[in-house]
């Protein structure tokens, strides 16, 4: 009986039609790993590039500067280094730094400048705010700006933060 069984499985329509399928598949798991390295190794180039590369400004008071910047280097994601504060008497130094953390109490009243201190759109804005701070017309202009994100929680400030150095492309100076 089992003799029948592998003679007729091994009758020659039935070996081409296992080494077709077979050559599909293994084209098939090829594809895969092609199109998953393809597809992760950019965003993994641009994020890498990101965190060493690309300086984060931080507008705020003294104190809350230290605070955020405490939270950015012992997330151990970056480096301290790449974390410049901006005072209300020196914006013009943010115009070369690629991430602007804002704190909306310190520059709610200033955030046009702010606006007008990035060098192009791909300079990403984080507004750091207490929930219902932001008036509604303010919050209006700036949803219709490029990237810039409103934030009002810590641990959300880091994930926008990468999300921000992964969106936006980062240009050699």
């Amino acid at each position: 009986m089992t003799e029948i069984i592998i003679n007729f499985y091994g009758s020659p329509p039935f070996t081409v039609f296992s080494g077709i399928i077979a050559t599909i598949f293994v084209l098939g798991v090829i594809y895969k790993i092609i199109s998953w390295f393809f597809g992760i190794t950019p965003v993994v180039f641009r994020l890498g590039i990101a965190l060493w590369k690309r300086e984060i400004a931080i507008f705020s008071s003294l104190e809350l500067f230290e605070s955020l910047k405490s939270a950015l280097v012992d997330s151990k994601i970056f480096k301290e280094k790449n974390i410049v504060r901006i005072g209300k008497e020196n914006t013009e130094k943010a115009k070369n730094k690629t991430v602007f953390l804002v704190d909306w109490e310190t520059f709610g009243e200033d955030i046009e400048t702010v606006f007008s201190s990035r060098k192009n759109h791909q300079t990403a804005i984080i507004i750091y705010a207490k929930p219902q701070s932001i008036p509604h017309d303010k919050m209006n202009d700036i949803a219709n700006r490029p990237n810039t994100v409103v934030v009002n929680f810590r641990g959300r400030l880091l994930n926008d933060i990468l999300t921000s150095l992964i969106t936006t492309s980062y240009d050699k100076r």
